[in-house]
C-alpha cells in the first residue's frame, strides 16, 4: 500500500513540474519541446488515470462482495504492475484475516444458539411425556379408566412423534450432500421451478416475472441442491403472498439473473408480500429459527449451507419487497 502511495505522489509531482515546464517552454518559443514535454504529461496522467481505475473497480468489488454478505473475496490485479499487485495483496490478505474472525465469532454464536434451540425443544418434549407417565404409573387399576388410559398414550404418542420429527429435521440440517456441479442453462432451469412452484400451489393467485439476461446465461454448480434452494425459496414468497391480509392485491414474483461485472452469476428472488421486519430479518438463517406455525425452520439454513458449499451465499437484500439474493462466484 505505501508503495501505490508513494507512485501515485511522484506521479501527481511529475505532472506538476512538466506542467510548468509547458508553460515555461511554450513563453520561450520552444514549440517542439514544448509538445514533447506535453506527450510526456499526457502519458503520466493517462498512466496515473488508469492506476486510479484499477484501484475503484477494487474497491466497487470489495463493496459489491460486502454487500451481498460474501467474504470469500479474491482480487487479482488486470495489469503487470508491481505495486498494484503488492496493494492487491495486502488487501486480500486483510479481508482474509477478518473473514475468519468473524466466521469464528459467527460460529460459536450460531452453536450457542443452536443448544439452546436444542435444549429447549427437546424440554418441552420429554417433559409432558415423563409427567403423563408418571401420572398414569401411580394411578391404581381402580382409579384409571381405559378412555384415560388411551388419551395419555395418544398425548404420549403425539409428542414422540413431534420430537422425532424434529430429530428428522436436525439430521437433514447435518446431511447436505457433497455438491456434484455441472454447467446447465439458467433460463431453462428457472422456469421448471416456477411450474413446479405453481403446481404445488395452483389456487394461490401469484404472477411470476423472469428476467435472465443473456437469455443463454449457464451456471456451473449442482443443479439439484440448487433446485432445493430456488424451491425453497419460491415457496417461502407464495406463503408471503398467500398470509397478506390484503386479499384484493395480486401477488408478483419476480426472478431476475444476471452476470455482475466481477463475473459472479447472480439471482434475485423477490416478491410483493409483506417485507421481512428487521428484527426478524436478523435471525432467519440461524437454524430452527421460524415464525410459521408448524415451520421446521430449517429450509433458510440449509438453503444458505448449500450455497456456502456451492462456492457462493445466499443473503437477504434489504428493502420495501422481500428479495434472497444466490450468488455463484
Amino acid at each position: 500500500m505505501k508503495r501505490y502511495s508513494l507512485i501515485v505522489v511522484l506521479h501527481i509531482i511529475g505532472i506538476a513540474f512538466l506542467s510548468v515546464g509547458v508553460y515555461l517552454l511554450v513563453d520561450a518559443g520552444l514549440w517542439f519541446s514544448a509538445l514533447m514535454a506535453f506527450l510526456i504529461l499526457l502519458a503520466i496522467a493517462v498512466h496515473l488515470y488508469r492506476l486510479q481505475m484499477m484501484q475503484v473497480r477494487m474497491m466497487r468489488h470489495l463493496a459489491e462482495s460486502l454487500r451481498y454478505d460474501d467474504m470469500m473475496l479474491s482480487f487479482r490485479s488486470p495489469y503487470k504492475n508491481r505495486s498494484m499487485e503488492d496493494m492487491v495483496d495486502e488487501l486480500s490478505e486483510a479481508m482474509r484475516n477478518f473473514r475468519t474472525r468473524v466466521l469464528e465469532r459467527n460460529e460459536m454464536e450460531a452453536w450457542q444458539k443452536l443448544i439452546r434451540v436444542l435444549t429447549h425443544e427437546i424440554m418441552n418434549a420429554v417433559t409432558p411425556i415423563t409427567s403423563l407417565s408418571d401420572t398414569l404409573l401411580g394411578l391404581t387399576e381402580a382409579q384409571v379408566s381405559k378412555e384415560e388410559i388411551r388419551n395419555g398414550l395418544q398425548t404420549i404418542s403425539s409428542t414422540g412423534k413431534g420430537l422425532l420429527s424434529f430429530v428428522e429435521s436436525y439430521r437433514k440440517f447435518t446431511r447436505i450432500p457433497t455438491p456434484e456441479p455441472s454447467l446447465f442453462y439458467v433460463k431453462s432451469f428457472i422456469e421448471r421451478m416456477v411450474e413446479l412452484a405453481r403446481h404445488q400451489y395452483p389456487d394461490v393467485r401469484v404472477t411470476f416475472h423472469t428476467d435472465i439476461a443473456p437469455s443463454d446465461l449457464i451456471l456451473y454448480a449442482d443443479e439439484n441442491l440448487v433446485s432445493q434452494v430456488v424451491i425453497n425459496l419460491l415457496k417461502n414468497a407464495i406463503q408471503a403472498i398467500e398470509s397478506d391480509k390484503n386479499t384484493d392485491k395480486e401477488g408478483h414474483i419476480n426472478i431476475r439473473a444476471y452476470c455482475n461485472e466481477a463475473e459472479a452469476i447472480l439471482i434475485e428472488i423477490s416478491n410483493n408480500g409483506p417485507a421481512i421486519p428487521n428484527d426478524i430479518a436478523e435471525h432467519i438463517f440461524i437454524p430452527f429459527f421460524t415464525t410459521k406455525e408448524g415451520g421446521s425452520g430449517i429450509g433458510l439454513s440449509i438453503s444458505r449451507q448449500i450455497m456456502r458449499l456451492s462456492g457462493g451465499n445466499l443473503s437477504l437484500l434489504p428493502g420495501k419487497e422481500t428479495t434472497f439474493i444466490l450468488k455463484f462466484n
